[in-house]
């Protein structure tokens, strides 16, 4: 990679990031349910349905997101996802109903996001070599979990301030403002484009490459796995995202809404970057294995968690296996189906996202609303977090079975 290479796929990995810095509201979502539930009387179900409809939205839009990506290149669809979040967070401040928010924050914003998430991984990746993956993917989708740090505080403030209504039509503005100015940076490297220190073996990568359209990765299991796995994930990390907020004050007294997201945050981001680099060493399904292995402890006594201290501790580690397995996904997807179709074939994978994003925050809200509490939520996340780990016991590389009838034709061929 030349000089000019190397800061050309840095200010594409920065930019990228901070696309989803600017995306990734949907984490501070509580914020603005507690302000729903204490100036507008909803219930904490009500407040659960833009909320599932975004994170539905955000998931099965990366699809469609993805295949443009991979034709167009990301700018003409991250500004797409710029016009579309103007519009979303405009006409939410119109309509400041169920009905509304699900349908201009729920559907027009979660489309925002995941056309526009859709777009920033692979863009950044495709600069980098192999080595690389976890660490880079790391830190663009980082950006998503590190958000609430100040979207939490600037929502509460802008809500505390100019009410909810204003809140929404500033907030329209100044993202599609900050994401059009950062769109300007991002681009796939040219189809030329060749690593340096890939290119010393890149005869041996054109017989080992691996580049699965949509249509051969939905007949490996793997893909079913890995979105089983995804899905279990995602209902357990987002039933407490959404809900953060009311978690704090009702479980262990704790006011701070802002404290409990932040960590959740800086813990989430931690993860991302974290799980990429350790992956990078020690593999992605070992990694997977282990983060879901931490969600089982923690769910497990999570209900038990009452003092602020205790629950701070609870809400990091949650973040940072979160965030881990939104670095894990991605690469893995890289990993067993190759780069050139990357963005459709994840846009298939993270549809389990959408659906744990639906039935997470569902079953938060309804059993909050009947039980009083959390109990029931954390016992289910944690049952699920046991079987996504078994999961990751029993999933290999589709390809492993390709390399070793390829060597024993080869060694047929000598023979």
């Amino acid at each position: 990679m030349t000089k000019k290479n190397f800061s050309k796929a840095w200010l594409v990995t920065i930019a990228a990031l901070g696309v989803n810095l600017t995306l990734g509201v949907l984490y501070a979502w509580s914020i603005i349910a507690k302000a729903l539930i204490s100036e507008l009387g909803w219930t904490a179900t009500q407040t659960q349905i833009p909320y599932m409809a975004a994170c539905a939205f955000f998931a099965f839009s990366m699809v469609p997101g993805g295949k443009f990506q991979d034709k167009l290149g990301p700018k003409p669809v991250i500004m797409t996802s710029a016009v579309l979040a103007a519009i979303g967070f405009f006409f939410s401040g119109i309509f400041l109903s169920v009905p509304g928010l699900t349908i201009f924050f729920g559907v027009i914003f979660g489309t925002a996001m995941g056309t526009g998430y859709a777009a920033t991984t692979p863009a950044a990746v495709k600069w980098f070599n192999s080595k690389k993956r976890g660490l880079i993917s790391g830190i663009v989708v980082s950006g998503f979990g590190l958000a609430p740090v100040y979207i939490a505080p600037l929502t509460e403030t802008l809500i505390n301030r100019f009410g909810i209504k204003n809140s929404f039509f500033l907030m329209s503005g100044g993202f599609f403002t900050i994401i059009m100015i950062l769109v300007q940076a991002i681009s796939n490297p040219p189809k030329d484009y060749v690593v340096k220190d890939e290119a010393v073996n890149k005869t041996q990568q054109e017989v080992n490459a691996v580049n699965y359209n949509w249509r051969e990765v939905l007949k490996t299991k793997q893909f079913y796995l890995l979105w089983t796995m995804f899905c279990f994930g995602t209902f357990a990390g987002l039933l407490l995202t959404g809900q953060l907020a009311r978690i704090g004050i009702e479980q262990a007294g704790f006011n701070s809404a802002y404290t409990l997201i932040a960590i959740y945050a800086v813990a989430n981001f931690s993860g991302r970057i974290g799980c990429g680099v350790i992956s990078d060493k020690l593999g992605r399904m070992k990694t997977l294995f282990l983060t879901f292995a931490l969600q089982v402890i923690i769910f497990m006594v999570f209900s038990k968690l009452t003092t602020p201290l205790t629950l701070m501790f609870g809400t990091a580690v949650v973040g940072f296996t979160f965030g881990g397995a939104a670095t894990l996904f991605p690469t893995l997807c890289i990993d067993y189906y190759g780069m050139k179709n990357f963005g459709m074939n994840y846009g298939m994978i993270i549809t389990a996202w959408g659906i744990g994003g639906v039935f997470g925050p569902l079953l938060g809200g309804l059993v909050r609303d009947y039980t009083g509490g959390y109990a029931i939520s954390y016992t289910t996340s944690a049952l699920l977090s046991v079987l996504g780990a078994l999961l990751c016991l029993i999933t290999k590389s589709p390809n492993i079975s390709n390399k070793k009838t390829e060597e024993n034709l080869i060694s047929v061929k000598q023979g």
